[in-house]
Protein backbone atom coordinates (compact mmCIF):
# COMPACT_ATOMS: atom_id res chain seq x y z
CA UNK A 1 0.00 0.00 0.00
CA UNK A 2 1.58 3.46 -0.77
CA UNK A 3 -0.61 6.52 0.72
CA UNK A 4 -0.71 9.97 -0.62
CA UNK A 5 -2.30 12.91 0.32
CA UNK A 6 -3.91 15.10 -2.14
CA UNK A 7 -5.95 18.54 -1.59
CA UNK A 8 -7.85 20.43 -3.64
CA UNK A 9 -9.37 23.98 -3.33
CA UNK A 10 -13.27 23.84 -3.67
CA UNK A 11 -15.59 27.33 -4.03
CA UNK A 12 -19.56 26.34 -2.59
CA UNK A 13 -18.85 25.19 0.56
CA UNK A 14 -20.72 21.54 1.36
CA UNK A 15 -24.35 21.55 2.93
CA UNK A 16 -26.20 18.72 4.35
CA UNK A 17 -26.89 16.98 0.97
CA UNK A 18 -23.28 17.00 0.07
CA UNK A 19 -21.58 15.99 3.58
CA UNK A 20 -24.14 12.88 3.42
CA UNK A 21 -22.67 12.04 0.33
CA UNK A 22 -19.30 12.31 1.14
CA UNK A 23 -20.30 9.11 3.32
CA UNK A 24 -20.21 7.35 0.46
CA UNK A 25 -16.97 8.59 -0.54
CA UNK A 26 -15.56 7.04 3.07
CA UNK A 27 -16.38 3.98 1.84
CA UNK A 28 -14.53 3.51 -0.92
CA UNK A 29 -12.21 1.04 -0.61
CA UNK A 30 -8.87 2.53 -0.66
CA UNK A 31 -10.35 5.90 0.84
CA UNK A 32 -8.12 6.09 4.07
CA UNK A 33 -9.06 9.54 5.69
CA UNK A 34 -10.89 13.08 4.18
CA UNK A 35 -11.12 16.16 6.00
CA UNK A 36 -12.08 19.74 5.83
CA UNK A 37 -10.35 23.11 6.28
CA UNK A 38 -13.39 25.51 6.04
CA UNK A 39 -11.06 28.84 6.65
CA UNK A 40 -9.00 27.76 3.62
CA UNK A 41 -11.92 26.28 1.49
CA UNK A 42 -9.58 23.08 0.70
CA UNK A 43 -10.37 19.46 1.32
CA UNK A 44 -7.54 16.59 1.82
CA UNK A 45 -7.91 12.97 1.59
CA UNK A 46 -5.43 10.56 1.98
CA UNK A 47 -5.62 7.27 -0.33
CA UNK A 48 -4.41 3.87 -1.29
CA UNK A 49 -2.26 5.03 -4.43
CA UNK A 50 -2.46 1.34 -5.99
CA UNK A 51 -6.39 0.94 -5.64
CA UNK A 52 -6.68 4.92 -6.75
CA UNK A 53 -5.23 7.56 -8.91
CA UNK A 54 -5.97 11.30 -8.09
CA UNK A 55 -8.65 12.12 -11.22
CA UNK A 56 -10.36 9.22 -9.67
CA UNK A 57 -10.15 10.62 -6.00
CA UNK A 58 -11.34 13.97 -7.61
CA UNK A 59 -14.23 12.71 -9.82
CA UNK A 60 -15.46 10.84 -6.16
CA UNK A 61 -15.59 14.10 -4.70
CA UNK A 62 -17.21 16.05 -7.78
CA UNK A 63 -19.74 13.19 -7.51
CA UNK A 64 -20.43 13.77 -3.85
CA UNK A 65 -21.47 17.55 -5.10
CA UNK A 66 -18.21 19.11 -4.13
CA UNK A 67 -17.41 22.37 -6.32
CA UNK A 68 -13.45 21.29 -6.92
CA UNK A 69 -12.15 23.88 -8.36
CA UNK A 70 -8.18 23.19 -8.47
CA UNK A 71 -5.66 21.12 -7.13
CA UNK A 72 -3.27 22.36 -5.09
CA UNK A 73 0.90 20.93 -4.80
CA UNK A 74 1.63 19.76 -1.42
CA UNK A 75 4.62 20.25 -0.50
Amino acid sequence: MTAIEIAFKYGKKPGPAELRALDAVREVYGIRKLWFSDAENVVRLEYDRSRLNDDTVASLLRQAGIDIQEKLVLA
